[in-house]
Formats: structure tokens, C-alpha cells, sequence
């Protein structure tokens, strides 16, 4: 395969995580699936004790020639959150499930994307979830399941990839969704989604003496049009910006990653409206490393240390302040299983700070996982 063809699935996997991974497999069929656990506890003074979810994910991806994929992806996942006093908000279900198409219109310079998300998930919930919903969201813990479920929607894209020396690429991608409308809360309105549009450019090549070392780095810009709330009011999300660069290299028998990405939330556009319910702004920073040592013909260990820090603001106020900070270490273990089968397990400790009102409180909790892959 090309170097175009390797861009043009890096370009579009930000949109099809499964599509690159199917097309570079050598196979005609991907399945995944596993068990992920991951929790947090916190200090004294918060609403929550602790926060803990369950995520069991299953996908499929199938190759069709060279031209088509199709992937299909779902998780059954369970969340619940201690709080003091001895109450505990829970919730289980399936989430909403993707069917991605991805055709190869023109090899290695054009692809197009269509993706349904059917409403598999928890399209009303009552009132007394949304804290939980709205803490297994945040960012700056990255849990498995941020999102439970969604009324469903369509989205359509494209990626393209044009040589700019004889090494060096350049990429471009674009997407547009539309959410179809549903009752997040039991008893009260509908929610009608604004659409949103996803545009994103990267930049990838070879560097250094003998080309060993790669650099890849993008800019992705999300736009989204209010969500009709009823009752003549609407919500509002400002536009976001994201960053990102990485580097791989050679390090003696194993290979070194290092990334880092930085995504802005910007004010609200319609924020001074009296009937705007505004998220406000934010910032997320992200910093990482990643060392793949073989250790062995069947076996490579996967060492990685990841800090996070992410700023929050109020609405109406120019100034940001600190929501927290997390600094993730742990492993990754990979073993073939077999020529079609391969294991991974996984785990990892996060420890850092979460504030909130004027209080700062530890966090501590780990992540778990087991995770079996495979193709033919």
C-alpha cells in the first residue's frame, strides 16, 4: 500500500476508528471485544465518593475487495457513582450502536463516509442519572463510555490525501452530522440536536537520517448549531479546536511514541441570550508516551505514561480555572494467540486532582482491561 493510502486511513480513521485497522489487517474480517473497568475515588468534598464503569464492547469490521468497509460497533456498558451518605446513582444498558460504510472512491486519494447511529442506548433517562451521566463525560477521566445514548442520527464524510514532496503528505477531512430528535429526561421536552460539521487537516512524513523517525500532526475545527430544548429555549456548545501532533521512533529492539494534543472549547456564540443554557468554555491538554518493547515472537509490552490537565470557565467571564489534573501510567500487553487471534491486557493507575467550587480533593482509581481481537 502507498504512503498515500497509509494517510488517507490515518486521515479518515478520526472519523472511523475501525476502518484503518481492517484495511492494513490483511484480513477480510476484524472482531473485538473484551471487558474494560475503570474507577475513581475521590477526597472529601464533593458530591461523589467514587465513580465506577463496566464496559463490555463489541465490533465487527468487514472488508468488501478493495473499495468498501463496513463496521458495526456497540458496548454494554454499567456506570454507578457512591455519594455520601450511603447513596449510589447506577445505570445499564446497551449504548447506541454505529453502522460506518467507508467506500474507496478513488484509491489512496478519495474516501467517503456514512455512518447511522441507531438509538440502541438510553434515549430517557430520569432526572436523578444526569450527575452520573454528566461525570463519566468529562474529559479529563477519558472513561470508556462518556456518552450512554442519543436518539440516533446520520453523518456523512470524506478524506482525501495529495503528496506535497517526495515523502511528506497532506490530508483533509470533512464531516457533517444530523441528530435526530429524542426526550433525554423522563417527563420533560424534546430535544432537537443542531447539526454539526467536523473539519480537519494533517500533515505526516518521514524525518531525521534514513527516515526512521515520523512525524504526523493535525488540526481538527468542530462547529455545532444549538439544541432546541422546548419551552422557546436552546442549548449551546462554542466551537472547538484541537491540536495534535506525535512522533515515533526507533529505541535500540523497540519503538517509542510520543504525543500530545490540546483541544479548546471557545464561548458560545448565543451565550449572553437569556433563553441559551450554555456549556461554557474549556480547555484540554493532553501529554503522552508510549515505548512498544518485543519481548519475545508472540509477545510485545506496551509501557505508557499519559498526563491530562483541563480548565473549565463560567459562564460569562473571561478567565478559565482549574477542574483538575491526572497523570495515567500503567502497560499494555499484547500476545498472539494464534495467526488470527490476539490478547491484550491491559492496566493502569490515574492519581491527580479534581476541583470543584473552590474545593480540591485527590483522585485516585485504576483501569482495567482484557481485550480479544480477530481476524481471518
Amino acid at each position: 500500500m502507498s504512503r498515500w493510502c497509509w494517510l488517507l486511513l490515518a486521515v479518515v480513521s478520526a472519523f472511523a476508528p475501525c476502518v484503518a485497522l481492517a484495511q492494513t489487517g490483511g484480513g477480510t474480517t476484524l472482531a473485538r471485544t473484551g471487558v474494560y473497568f475503570e474507577s475513581y475515588s475521590f477526597g472529601n468534598g464533593l458530591a461523589f465518593k467514587r465513580i465506577s464503569e463496566l464496559t463490555i464492547p463489541v465490533s465487527v469490521t468487514q472488508r468488501f475487495g478493495n473499495r468498501m468497509v463496513l463496521d458495526v460497533a456497540t458496548a454494554f456498558a454499567s456506570a454507578s457513582s457512591d455519594v455520601p451518605g450511603g447513596g449510589r446513582i447506577e445505570h445499564s444498558g446497551f449504548v447506541d450502536t454505529d453502522v460506518r460504510a467507508t467506500v474507496n472512491v478513488v484509491p489512496g486519494r478519495l474516501l467517503l463516509s456514512f455512518v447511522g447511529t441507531i438509538p440502541t442506548g438510553a434515549t430517557t433517562v430520569p432526572n436523578t442519572t444526569i450527575p452520573l451521566f454528566g461525570a463519566t463525560a468529562t474529559d479529563l477521566f477519558a472513561f470508556m463510555t462518556p456518552n450512554f445514548g442519543t436518539g440516533g442520527g446520520l453523518s456523512s464524510g470524506f478524506a482525501s490525501a495529495f503528496p506535497i514532496s517526495a515523502n511528506w503528505a497532506l490530508g483533509a477531512a470533512a464531516s457533517y452530522r444530523h441528530g435526530a430528535s429524542y426526550v433525554p429526561v423522563t417527563g420533560g421536552s424534546a430535544l432537537i440536536p443542531g447539526g454539526e460539521i467536523r473539519t480537519r487537516i494533517g500533515i505526516e512524513g518521514p524525518f531525521g537520517g534514513g527516515g526512521a523517525k515520523y512525524f504526523r500532526g493535525a488540526v481538527v475545527y468542530t462547529t455545532t448549531a444549538a439544541n432546541d430544548i422546548g419551552g422557546g429555549e436552546q442549548s449551546s456548545i462554542g466551537d472547538r479546536v484541537l491540536g495534535y501532533v506525535s512522533t515515533s521512533m526507533p529505541l535500540g529492539s523497540s519503538h517509542l511514541s510520543l504525543y500530545g494534543w490540546d483541544m479548546r472549547r471557545l464561548r458560545a456564540r448565543n451565550e449572553a441570550d437569556s433563553t441559551t443554557i450554555a456549556v461554557p468554555q474549556g480547555n484540554v491538554l493532553a501529554l503522552g508516551a508510549r515505548l512498544e518493547k518485543p519481548l519475545g515472537p508472540n509477545a510485545v509490552i506496551v509501557p505508557l505514561l499519559e498526563f491530562r490537565h483541563e480548565l473549565t470557565g463560567v459562564v460569562g467571564a473571561d478567565n478559565m480555572e482549574l477542574l483538575g489534573y491526572l497523570l495515567r501510567s500503567g502497560a499494555d500487553l499484547r500476545y498472539r494467540l494464534s495467526d488470527r487471534a490476539t490478547g491484550i491486557i491491559q492496566a493502569q493507575v490515574a492519581f491527580g486532582t479534581l476541583q470543584d467550587a473552590g474545593t480540591r480533593v485527590s483522585v485516585v482509581g485504576p483501569r482495567l482491561g482484557v481485550l480479544l481481537e480477530w481476524s481471518r
